[in-house]
């Protein structure tokens, strides 16, 4: 499936790079860009693309990019475009969710957010995650569920099984059974909710950039699974994890996804006393 998409961003050389990486997918098709809210509203009305990559904190002001422009989108369309935010800062992200924007990516843009994206964009209308190596990622679509009409539910997908190898040793491992990912100077300890351990010689970083939401980064040494969060303790910044007694550090420059985490948590079948 095709999807269509404009760029609106202040930037001349951020428009080029963004276009530059979402070449590399077939399954993206370019339909212009914008420097400014006027001309990027007027550019999502008149082509009514599928996606909107969106600068909100721009170096020239008087662009007046912001996420008020989402909300101008609701007067005019019924169906609103799918928004990915693409900015330098992740200062705005939690103000993002409450949008509902679909992404939010962080400049430099780099070619595997795009592989997240498409991947994502995928799954809604029926593809199917079978297997994530730790060398390369792979998809699957589905062929019975390659198309979901707007009033069906989507197909529920199979959990994403994490493959390790070494040596001809394929350990597999279902992701909803991770409960953190830890740091070990360039290889990394996945524990599990069994209570074991596993190595594997990736760094966090690659884990990263592989492992999609529920995972998200808190601390420069550990990725946590946000599904097996059992509290959050943002005055000591730990998290603890469900049936175990771990408490995963967070640092300050990680706060906006604690702030993701939480507000994730607050958007399901919640009750706050």
């Amino acid at each position: 499936m095709n999807y269509s998409y404009v760029i609106i961003d202040d930037s001349p050389e951020s428009v080029m790079e963004t276009k530059a990486v979402a070449e590399g997918f077939s399954e993206l098709t370019f339909v212009g860009s914008a420097n400014n809210y006027e001309e990027g509203l007027n550019l999502i009305l008149e082509h009514n693309p599928q996606l909107v990559f969106l600068e909100i904190d721009p170096k020239n002001k008087k662009s007046n990019l912001s996420l008020a422009l989402i909300n101008e989108l609701y007067r005019y369309l019924n169906v609103i475009p799918k928004i990915i935010i693409t900015t330098s800062k992740k200062d705005f992200a939690f103000e993002a969710i409450q949008y509902q924007v679909t992404d939010y990516l962080l400049k430099p843009l780099a070619r595997i957010d795009f592989v997240k994206l498409v991947l994502k964009l995928k799954k809604a209308t029926g593809v199917s995650e079978k297997v994530v190596e730790t060398e390369s990622l792979k998809e699957e679509e589905d062929p019975k569920t390659s198309f979901v009409a707007e009033h069906e539910t989507p197909t529920v997908t199979e959990p994403l099984i994490l493959c390790i190898k070494s040596y001809g040793d394929y350990r597999y491992i279902d992701t909803r059974d991770i409960c953190y990912l830890q740091a070990d100077n360039n290889s990394t300890d996945i524990h599990l909710s069994t209570g074991e351990t596993v190595t594997a010689f990736k760094t966090l970083k690659h884990f990263e950039n592989v492992l999609s939401f529920p995972f998200v980064r808190i601390h420069n040494s550990y990725i946590v699974n946000s599904n097996l969060i059992s509290r959050i303790h943002t005055g000591n910044a730990v998290c603890y994890i469900k049936n175990s007694a771990a408490k995963i550090p967070f640092s300050k420059s990680y706060k906006a996804n604690i702030d993701l985490i939480i507000s994730e948590i607050s958007n399901g079948n919640y009750l706050e006393i």
